[in-house]
């Protein structure tokens, strides 16, 4: 899912390791691998971020850059999102994250993300610094993210078109619930056949063939999972039981 148009994303002064590596936890779940933080309270290296980070530590804060201030923390960037629910007395355009991961996704350039401190978010200094502002939809009489929650949000829109068709991990779903190939639905269908013809079904028999053939046609139409097919090759072996 590694895409050379990622986003970077950049903590401005996060206050706690495990925030740093929840965030960093978030990212790795949509491919987001380029981390920046800014002045983090507690320095840095730290191991609270690797522990909360579990998996992610290797790929994500390994390789994150640190720098004294956002502005050079905005190097090589050349559009930034700035995540707050305030700072709309700022003339700027403001998305929400699907909208901002559509404009990032279509931007030639290097794009970031720019998330605040947990305690208050950023500041209208910060936000000043960006070209757009990015503000979630969330209930107004409670508007409370923390920092991972509004990572992995954006994370999530960003990495959407690429993210598997099925909620199950990869490799992970039960064999009962994978689709059917062709080859165990023409053997159902071949099983339906020879029954329905010993039980007189295909009658008179100049509509045999069509009967067939519409009868085939309806199984490859059908979505069967590999355990549909041994419930209905079951329950044809039960009707016909002598």
């Amino acid at each position: 899912m590694q895409d050379s148009r990622q986003p970077v994303v950049i903590l401005v002064r996060p206050q706690m390791g495990e925030n740093i590596g929840a965030a960093a936890r978030a990212m790795l779940n949509f491919g987001l691998i380029r981390m920046r933080l800014v002045a983090p309270r507690d320095g840095w290296p730290n191991p609270k971020a690797v522990a909360m980070a579990s998996g992610a530590a290797g790929a994500v804060l390994d390789q994150a850059r640190v720098y004294p201030t956002l502005a050079e923390a905005m190097e090589g960037i050349d559009f930034a999102f700035a995540t707050t629910a305030r700072g709309r007395e700022l003339s700027k355009p403001v998305h929400t994250p699907q909208t901002a991961m559509e404009k990032a996704r279509s931007h030639d350039g290097q794009s970031a993300i720019i998330f605040g401190p947990e305690r208050a978010g950023l500041e209208n200094d910060d936000v000043a610094r960006a070209n757009a502002i990015v503000t979630v939809p969330v209930n107004p009489d409670f508007p409370s993210l923390n920092l991972a929650q509004a990572v992995l949000l954006m994370g999530y829109e960003w990495g959407r078109d690429q993210l598997p068709p099925e909620p199950a991990p990869h490799g992970r779903r039960p064999v009962s619930e994978l689709l059917a190939d062709r080859v165990e639905v023409e053997r159902l269908g071949d099983h339906y056949e020879e029954k329905l013809t010993e039980a007189g079904f295909f009658f008179p028999e100049n509509k045999a063939h069509n009967m067939r053939l519409n009868l085939r046609n309806m199984w490859s139409r059908l979505t069967l999972t590999r355990g549909d097919v041994r419930i209905l090759h079951g329950m044809l072996r039960q009707l016909t039981r002598r």
